[in-house]
């Protein structure tokens, strides 16, 4: 376990966090995978039966005979000669062994949360009812698709098949509305990309029954568990959505390279299979071009020389762009997204092209008049997948918002630009010397003519080139090796410069911001000013900074000014000069009384918008009968094994990771709408090195809680921990903020801090006796009517157990005229995602 230092456990848990093991973590993740499969015993039954019987009747080499084939396979002859049993019949093979490793693979993966989560007795008959209702509706497409003259389910009229993984992602689909926001999306992404992917990629009889088996589990799981509140259906949150839109990418790359293993794949969207994925010639197409003639014989055996040399690689690579442009899409990068869609625009225009090719002279594909039209149907299947990812692209645009700082992209573009130079450099310069080495001999004219052959994985060079043919050995090197150093440089350099943990609007300015932080301190919110989104204003000596972004023509700070404490209160004039030139209007943000001060005298006017909460450490114990709920929150668990774990997030392991989004993104699909940004962190904010996670784990390594905490410095190192992050899992220890804010002071005080601030609930605020004015009690409406939603004032009571500080927090502005413009940027900033959908449920919130 790697973290900030944290104190040591002590013997009474009052006292201090207990700190988790992290000696073997591998260990740990591996005992806590195979758990589950020890008690699942109709699982691991169910697996034994399959491989017994396939054992028995010697179908583990290559599946059933042909004999138990007809009279237990499923399919549409099998119904039509009244063999009824057969949808039930066919759980109990595979079609050979790599079948029956697949199977038990998703049979492990699915069943065996399901025994838990649905019992042993439901489970069965989901499978079981899955297999046959799964299996008739497949036969019923197939049946319908054949009457209707779809030539790819016609073809699968008189097949037969067998397969138990119909049932199995029947059971999943069901699973799928038993699990927390998080994974329900996964798993139905998942189980449905697996089954499209099979069905439309490879073609087969069984990949239409494991679509039939996704559809039926999802229905049976809407209508056993429709009135669950969990089964809701919400948006993604916004990472979470990221994630998906990547793993789409990532099927629509993976789909092709899927198909290529099977020999005899023949499914809709595989008609293309070989642009995706070139084919090496067969040994008879290299003996036709020998035999037309001495360049046709040239070029075939370049590319077969081209198929045994580590160049192979380029043959994928398309597949292994859109990966890497699925990781920078999964970041949220807009560089990812902007080349995204360019790679699909440029593949539809390709088969676009293609299909005007075919229509313009369709004897040169070898298509007769009678199949033209079947043609024309392979081109518009095979257009269909990337322009429903393109759409899919275009409408989630906004979540795809995370820019590169222009250092990273400089380093970018020098990198893939001087690999291009020099690729085009070596193949034309050493090209014309070893230019006997063509067949024709080389000239400048045409090595610079068939420079993108280089570029283009072998499908494309006879659509595209009319390249010199590489005879001898440096030719054929050049030919092999060019395209593969440059796209190894360009595909490496831009999956690292994905993978950068943190981004800014301004990375310049923000490492001038943070070593300006960390040196002299701030407010106890002034962590903030390092997330992203943020721009700097700084003052003229450089000994004060403001961190700011604007929406709109408001310059919306992010807290008080920070630096040395000398220059903050001249920073409010400063930076509200520097709005004045932009036409920017000015709002200081969540601000404590010097600012307000600052703002008072420039004849600003104020509103109180939040209240900080700040526990005071050298003195605090938990005794007297105020802090009794605390006491009882650390003893409570101690008896139930529940121990504090400091960790860094980037650091942590990926058992405790996904188990933390997994409870974010079910809190937020609860609340129905977007979790809220600006002033209050999501899990983006906790990949810094510099906050420490507090994380309560039971004795099954199961995490209940998690709270993070960002540094509050003075004099160049921490002085004080604010709280931002805070989440509890459904269902768990019910004391867990309770007893992890209470072991996170204790362990702060043992590390010499002075404070610990709770930080400030939005649109609430403790009793005050002076009447509010107008504007004050318009906010206080704004926080009763969302509270049923957000929270917020439970919030501010859960934190008065601590018996904290008060210190309001404010918003200052110049004029009340701004006001309108003010409130729509803040909303904008607390809730840039907001879709109509959940403003009009907001509004409807506020009407009722």
């Amino acid at each position: 376990m790697t973290s900030a230092p944290s104190p040591a456990p002590l013997d009474d848990p009052a006292e201090a966090p207990v700190v988790g093991d992290s000696r073997h973590p591998w260990r740990t993740t591996l005992d806590r995978l195979l758990a589950p499969v020890r008690h699942a015993p109709f699982t691991l039954a169910f697996l034994a039966v399959l491989w017994i019987v396939g054992a028995v009747t010697g179908s583990l080499g290559s599946g059933p005979s042909r004999h138990r084939m007809e009279r237990f396979g499923a399919g549409l002859p099998s119904l039509a000669e009244g063999r009824w049993w057969t949808p039930a019949t066919s759980l109990l093979w595979c079609p050979g062994l790599a079948g029956y490793i697949g199977a038990t693979v998703l049979v492990l993966v699915l069943l065996t949360p399901a025994e838990r989560r649905l019992g042993v007795a439901r489970t069965a008959a989901v499978l079981l009812g899955g297999q046959i209702t799964g299996t008739l509706l497949a036969i019923g497409i197939v049946k319908l698709g054949s009457l209707a003259g779809e030539q790819w389910l016609d073809s699968l009229s008189e097949d037969l098949a067998v397969t138990p993984t119909v049932g199995a992602l029947a059971v999943g689909g069901v699973l799928s509305y038993r699990l927390t926001a998080l994974w329900r999306r996964r798993v139905r992404l998942g189980i449905g990309a697996f089954a499209l992917v099979m069905a439309l990629y490879v073609g087969h009889l069984q990949g239409v029954m494991r679509f039939g088996g996704v559809v039926v589990g999802l229905a049976a799981g809407a209508a056993l568990y429709h009135r669950s509140g969990r089964v809701r259906l919400r948006r993604a949150s916004h990472t979470e959505a990221r994630v998906l839109v990547a793993l789409v990418v990532a099927a629509s790359a993976i789909g092709p390279m899927i198909a290529i293993l099977y020999r005899d794949a023949y499914g809709p969207f595989n008609s293309f299979d070989n642009l995706y994925v070139s084919i090496q010639p067969t040994a008879e197409e290299i003996a036709d071009a020998c035999a037309s003639s001495a360049r046709d014989c040239h070029s075939e055996h370049a590319i077969q020389d081209f198929y045994h040399s580590p160049s192979v690689i380029m043959a994928a690579l398309v597949p292994i762009l859109l990966l890497v442009l699925a990781e920078g899409l999964r970041r949220g990068l807009r560089l990812a997204w902007g080349l995204a869609v360019l790679v699909h625009l440029a593949w539809i225009a390709l088969l676009g092209y293609l299909l005007n090719d075919f229509l313009a002279d369709p004897q040169a594909y070898g298509a007769v008049p009678a199949e033209h039209a079947g043609y024309v149907q392979s081109f518009v299947e095979q257009m269909l997948l990337p322009v429903l990812v393109l759409l899919l692209l275009v409408l989630t645009r906004d979540r795809f918002d995370l820019r590169l700082p222009r250092t990273a992209m400089y380093k970018l573009a020098a990198v893939v630009g001087a690999a291009f130079l020099l690729v085009c450099a070596a193949y034309v310069g050493i090209g014309y010397a070893v230019r006997d080495q063509y067949d024709p001999d080389a000239t400048p004219g045409l090595l610079f003519g068939g420079l993108v052959s280089v570029f283009l994985p072998p499908a494309f060079l006879d659509e595209f080139t009319d390249s010199p043919i590489p005879v001898g050995g440096t030719a054929k090197a050049l030919y092999q090796y060019c395209g593969l150093v440059f796209w190894a440089v360009a595909l490496v350099a831009l999956f690292f410069t994905f993978r950068r943990p943190r981004l800014h609007t301004d990375a310049d300015a923000a490492v001038r911001a943070r070593e300006l932080l960390t040196t002299h301190g701030g407010s106890n919110l002034s962590y903030l000013t390092t997330w992203d989104g943020n721009y700097y204003w700084f003052d003229e000596s450089g000994r004060a900074a403001v961190a700011y972004r604007v929406i709109s023509t408001v310059a919306l700070t992010t807290g008080d000014p920070f630096g040395d404490p000398q220059a903050r209160a001249a920073a409010v004039a400063g930076f509200s000069r520097h709005c004045d030139e932009r036409g920017w209007t000015p709002c200081f943000y969540s601000v404590g009384s010097p600012t307000l001060e600052a703002a008072e005298q420039l004849g600003w006017r104020s509103v109180q918008v939040a209240e900080d909460t700040v526990v005071p450490l050298p003195d605090l114990a938990f005794t007297g009968k105020k802090w009794q709920d605390v006491r009882t929150a650390l003893n409570k668990a101690k008896k139930e094994g529940i121990t504090a774990e400091w960790w860094s997030y980037p650091e942590a392991p990926v058992a405790l990771t996904d188990q933390v989004r997994s409870i974010s993104e079910e809190w937020v699909a609860d609340k129905g709408l977007p979790e809220m940004g600006f002033t209050l962190g999501g899990l983006d904010e906790l990949d810094d090195p510099a906050v420490r996670c507090l994380l309560a784990v039971d004795a099954d390594r199961t995490v209940h809680g998690i709270t993070s905490w960002m540094p509050v410095y003075g004099s160049g190192s921490p002085v004080g921990w604010t709280l931002d992050f805070m989440r509890r899992r459904a269902g768990g220890f019910r004391g867990s903020m309770e007893f992890l804010i209470a072991s996170a002071a204790l362990g702060f005080k043992e590390e010499g801090a002075a404070f610990l601030s709770l930080s400030g609930a939005p649109l609430a605020r403790t009793a005050s006796a002076q009447p509010p004015a107008a504007l004050q009690r318009v906010l206080d409406y704004g926080g009763k009517v969302l509270e049923p939603v957000y929270g917020f004032r439970s919030l501010l009571n859960f934190k008065a157990k601590f018996q904290p500080r008060y210190r309001p927090l404010y918003m200052a502005y110049p004029d009340p005229a701004f006001l309108p413009a003010i409130t729509r940027a803040i909303s904008k900033a607390y809730l840039p995602h907001m879709t109509p959908a959940q403003g009009m449920r907001l509004m409807r919130q506020f009407s009722a």
